[in-house]
């Protein structure tokens, strides 16, 4: 017997924009240090800033007065699609 109630979960999205609206769950996800992500993206530590300021790279996150840091699943979805990716 099938239910009426509607299953929400990301793994059932659509792909109408729905993903979108749904946090990430961070509690898992690492946090990559400066050094880690320039050597997986291969772009300097200017050109990261220059795209993030302009919506074309992760944010960062502070994690203390002079340290910051990005989602590892922030700089997989940009490896994945460099050209394409768009800062939500």
């Amino acid at each position: 017997m099938k239910s009426d109630k509607q299953d929400n979960s990301p793994m059932r999205c659509n792909g109408s924009g729905e993903e979108a609206s749904l946090k990430k769950d961070r509690r898992t996800d690492r946090l990559l240090r400066k050094p880690v992500v320039t050597a997986r993206t291969g772009m300097s530590v200017s050109s990261i800033y220059r795209r993030e300021l302009a919506g074309r790279f992760p944010r960062r996150v502070p994690i203390g007065v002079r340290a910051v840091a990005w989602y590892e699943s922030d700089i997989d979805e940009f490896i994945a699609d460099p050209m394409g990716y768009r800062s939500p």
